[in-house]
């Protein structure tokens, strides 16, 4: 938790702080007065403060964003006192039309600037790794949800729609965020079309599915967690499981999904040492484990690798970028429905993106991701978002009129509220499908005489 925590907390101070110069720096360029420049918010006070020159700079404690407070502007501090004074010269409503709607959209700019950069030094610096969908020898291992659609374990993908995709990435994003639902399929050598429900999509939010397909590779030992059954029962780093009971399952997601059916009992273990096979019996954790862990599917797979030059990263990374933005945009189409809202997250569903073990690569590519997602969100047209005072601008523009101070104060508080309020769905969402809550529920459940406790983790 504190490895999650502390990446998420790297990563935005470096967006916010980055968002806010690109708000900062054109304002000092066309001589507007910024009074304060914060990291995080400081309501009722501040971890630190030092005023240079004319500016304030600081570090609040709550972190939900940051500011520049612009002299002259109707923003989240709302200091009605400056506006009810005449307009200075160094003031942001003084200024031309072009040159506040330039300091205006300038945080914006640079976060969409930014995911794109980080995604060039990351093709550059660690290069490409993928799996081809056509060297994946054992198939693909579905959810649960794709067998009902008709898919069966070992199924290779050949096509989804009209297109050759080549990652299964690429295959679950065409079915959740394009609407194909034709995916055809190579199964014992003979080619067959299956068509997804149309309700599908839905069905998946409403289960919470994390990922639709995975690689198939066989189960062959790595290591042990301390206190392993299997370990105690004479397993080996080596060995190759493939049955349990009666049942083959040569397949480490095969054996995963089995071996739960057995929690807190004794099962057989057909294993493959050596060439040998051989059988062992082995105690099943009340978790359904036994404590064996597989070598990396790059064992057993053939994954490809895409090394870039400098100049090859430049264009690849603004190009994964701007797959990532629209990929992004068109998804948000999910949200509008009473699953798909389910699936708003706060600050817990971002950490989770970072994982529990600090890798470079994946922080870097979460903060580019986090970067585009944010440079987009801020560009709606919403009052108290840069993309609300976007609008008010260019109406200014359209019209030759500016909206009413009294207008703007309170389109201004109309946007806090509704911010405030989305931030608190989000991450009561986040309570509500934590495992934490879930638990907790099943217990006052027991205690009111309902269900049988689930137990508190």
């Amino acid at each position: 938790m504190l490895v999650t925590i502390a990446q998420l907390l790297l990563s935005l101070s470096i967006l916010v702080v980055l968002h806010e110069l690109g708000h900062f720096i054109p304002a000092k360029l066309f001589k507007t007065r910024v009074e304060k420049f914060y990291l995080f918010f400081n309501p009722w006070f501040s971890l630190f403060k030092k005023k240079i020159g004319e500016t304030t700079y600081g570090i609040g404690w709550l972190p939900l964003g940051g500011y520049v407070k612009i002299s002259g502007m109707i923003d989240e501090s709302m200091d009605k006192d400056q506006m009810a004074k005449p307009p200075e010269p160094w003031e942001f409503r003084a200024k031309p039309t072009w040159q506040r709607l330039i300091i205006m959209i300038g945080g914006v700019t640079v976060n969409l600037l930014l995911g794109a950069v980080l995604y060039m030094m990351v093709l550059f610096v660690w290069g490409k790794e993928y799996l081809p969908l056509q060297n994946m020898t054992y198939g693909v291992h579905f959810d649960s949800i794709m067998h009902e659609q008709g898919f069966i374990d070992g199924d290779k993908i050949l096509k989804i729609g009209e297109r050759t995709p080549e990652t299964l990435s690429e295959v679950s994003r065409r079915i959740l965020i394009d609407g194909e639902r034709d995916i055809t399929i190579e199964r014992d050598g003979n080619r067959k079309t299956i068509t997804l429900d149309d309700s599908v999509v839905e069905t998946i939010l409403d289960r919470k599915i994390r990922s639709l397909f995975m690689e198939r590779f066989p189960f062959q030992v790595a290591q042990f967690v301390p206190g392993s059954e299997a370990e105690k029962a004479g397993v080996q780093v080596g060995d190759f499981i493939v049955g349990a009971n009666d049942t083959l399952v040569p397949f480490f997601y095969d054996f995963a999904r089995y071996v739960p059916n057995f929690g807190g009992d004794s099962i057989w273990l057909q294993i493959e040492r050596n060439g040998m096979p051989m059988s062992i019996r082995t105690r099943v954790s009340e978790e359904g484990r036994i404590g064996a862990a597989p070598e990396d599917p790059r064992s057993h797979l053939n994954y490809e690798r895409i090394d870039y030059s400098l100049a090859q990263s430049i264009p690849a990374g603004w190009n994964h970028g701007i797959q990532t933005l629209s990929d992004y945009v068109k998804s948000l189409r999910l949200l509008f429905s009473p699953a798909g809202a389910k699936q708003v997250g706060g600050f817990g569903t971002i950490g989770s993106l970072f994982g529990e073990e600090w890798h470079w690569q994946r922080f870097w590519e979460m903060t580019a991701f986090i970067s585009i997602m944010l440079a987009f969100m801020n560009i709606l047209p919403i009052p108290a978002l840069d993309g609300g005072h976007v609008m008010f601008l260019m109406y200014e523009m359209v019209t030759g009129r500016k909206p009413g101070e009294k207008f703007m104060e309170y389109a201004q508080i109309f946007g806090m509220v509704l911010l405030l309020t989305l931030v608190v769905f989000a991450n009561l969402n986040d309570i509500l499908n934590s495992q934490w809550f879930n638990s907790l529920s099943e217990w006052f459940q027991h205690v009111l005489g309902g269900s049988p406790p689930g137990g508190i983790d």
